[in-house]
């Protein structure tokens, strides 16, 4: 598209991109306004909040595995005490 003619159109797609630039600004600035610059999300925070719950996930998977085998193995004592009779 061509900027030189007197009588250029507008695209859907340019005010499409301009709404979406200006929409992006204003969050922008109003997350600033809210939060403080200091407490911006970051691609780099929200990657480091992946990999804690990514590790908290894991830590609370490895306890309900261990309580699990815990269980397993109460259980084994208890029948190895008391045999059941077979009808």
């Amino acid at each position: 598209m061509s900027t030189n003619g007197p009588n250029q159109t507008i695209g859907l797609t340019t005010i499409s991109r301009t709404v979406a630039s200006l929409a992006v600004g204003v969050v922008d600035t109003l997350e600033r306004a809210m939060v403080g610059d200091g407490r911006m999300r970051t691609a780099r925070g929200n990657a480091w909040e992946a990999v804690c719950a990514d590790r908290a996930r894991a830590e609370q998977r490895r306890e309900l595995d261990r309580l699990v085998a815990e269980l397993a193995a109460a259980r084994d004592r208890v029948e190895v005490r008391q045999p059941q009779s077979v009808s």
